[in-house]
């Protein structure tokens, strides 16, 4: 726990701040959903812009049971928080779901800037991330279904 206490105030410290502009917040049941992907995913943008570079925003993404997101990279570092569920994640282009590992409710995640990797979930999962744009996925596999609110980068 020692070691990820520096990672839980690097995370913390952007999601204090992630409030409406007119004061607030969002509970995991309030999360203003705005796009839903072909497995079920949905994706929220809670604060900031993530087209504009240097820009750092907070979003929320939603992943029903069962659905895996394919390799793929992004274009800045994540930091992810577990709101709710099992985050299931692994690194590299293998897909291979018995090698990814799991993170619970209250867990921290830091995905760096183009690394490839691969994430799903065995039970309704919530995440909180954030980043600073621009943001832009990139899949290994171009023919791959894209998650909700995923900018492609080809």
């Amino acid at each position: 726990m020692r070691r990820l206490a520096p990672l839980l105030l690097l995370a913390a410290a952007p999601l204090a701040t992630a409030a409406p502009l007119a004061g607030g917040g969002w509970s995991v049941d309030q999360i203003p959903w705005q796009t839903e992907g072909a497995q079920g995913t949905r994706f929220a943008l809670l604060e900031g812009r993530r087209d504009r570079p240097g820009s750092a925003f907070t979003y929320a993404f939603s992943i029903p049971a069962g659905a895996w997101d394919a390799p793929h990279s992004h274009s800045a570092t994540a930091r992810v928080f577990v709101a709710r569920g099992t985050l299931r994640i692994g690194f590299g282009a293998s897909n291979d779901k018995a090698a990814a590992l799991s993170y619970p409710a209250g867990s921290v995640i830091v995905v760096p800037a183009g690394a490839v990797h691969y994430d799903g979930a065995d039970e309704d999962t919530v995440i909180i991330g954030t980043a600073v744009g621009p943001w832009s996925t990139r899949y290994l596999d171009g023919s791959a279904p894209a998650s909700a609110g995923t900018p492609i980068r080809r």
